[in-house]
């Protein structure tokens, strides 16, 4: 059975600082991340969707952690087809941009200009890397994309600029998955070596991927995202905020013989929590581990993580 790594999607949002999940000496971000980590092996960065960071921040994270300990990253922004503000991009590539150019998309850019995003990207994340650090690199889409050979292309461009990172795709639109379409996409995720991300989140809407337990690669990921359907698409709310959900013990258990399947059948199994208000999310990543290590039958191998 492959080993499961539990966490959450965030250390340092402010609905969590509020609470007594820190104690009073883990005062600065470098005592927080470091008390974070004696407690979970995993963490999701969220920042790294906003912007680019310098080198000099994964370095940090790498000395402020044990050995073992996993990053996924949250892809650029940009690289996912989202818009994304012009100030958000290094202020030495701003000027190659249009100043009327407020939002821009992926398509705006230069070849040239594209060409040193990515180069920037993979150096921000070479300490984690060369550390053995960096887990996936996930580049969530967003809900207006639908299956096409265009995105396709786009995605296979994606994984070439990171050739030696390993790449997640977490859809937002059901399209991806219905009836029609749920076979032709995770097969071109296994020929590509693509990892899905399997989500459990609100059902009814068109952003609403249905929770299908499959594998495409040697490390699988899964992310709760609650299942808060009034916030779930509700306008002028902070990101904690759409996710403010609670799991309970019997939500999560209809997890358990899922996880035990797909551990059995990969290298790694990520399971995050992105239910990150207050500490909801860390309640329910160590409500996952007490549940995962009650079964012992179902995960053999756990308690020896």
């Amino acid at each position: 059975m492959g080993k499961i790594l539990i966490g959450t999607c965030s250390w340092t949002d402010p609905t969590l600082l509020a609470t007594d999940f820190y104690p009073a000496e883990a005062n600065t971000a470098e005592k927080r991340l470091q008390y974070y980590a004696r407690h979970f092996p995993l963490v999701e960065i969220d920042s790294t969707y906003y912007t680019i960071h310098p080198e000099q921040m994964a370095k940090l994270w790498v000395e402020r952690t044990p050995t073992g300990f996993t990053f996924n990253i949250k892809a650029f922004s940009l690289f996912t087809q989202h818009p994304t503000k012009l100030k958000s991009l290094p202020k030495e590539l701003r000027s190659s941009i249009p100043p009327t150019k407020n939002n821009l998309y992926y398509h705006d850019l230069s070849i040239e200009t594209r060409g040193l995003l990515w180069e920037k990207f993979r150096n921000a994340l070479l300490p984690l890397d060369s550390a053995g650090k960096l887990g996936v690199v996930i580049f969530q889409l967003p809900p207006w994309l639908i299956p096409g050979n265009a995105i396709k292309e786009h995605l296979l461009e994606c994984k070439s600029n990171v050739p030696h990172y390993k790449v997640a795709i977490e859809f937002r639109n059901n399209s991806w998955l219905n009836e029609k379409n749920k076979q032709p996409t995770l097969e071109f995720l296994r020929r590509n070596d693509f990892i899905y991300v399997c989500v459990d989140e609100p059902q009814g809407f068109s952003s609403s991927v249905p929770s299908i337990d499959e594998a495409t690669s040697n490390i699988s990921v899964i992310r709760f995202h609650g299942r808060n359907r009034e916030t779930w698409n509700k306008q002028g709310i902070t990101v904690a905020e759409r996710f403010k959900y609670l799991y309970s013990d019997d939500e999560l258990k209809e997890w358990l013989t899922k996880l035990s399947r797909i551990a059995a059948g990969v290298k790694q199994l990520h399971v995050l929590f992105n239910n990150c208000y207050a500490d909801f999310g860390i309640k329910n990543a160590q409500d996952m581990d007490r549940l995962i290590r009650a079964q012992p039958r179902l995960f053999p191998d756990y308690y020896l993580q």
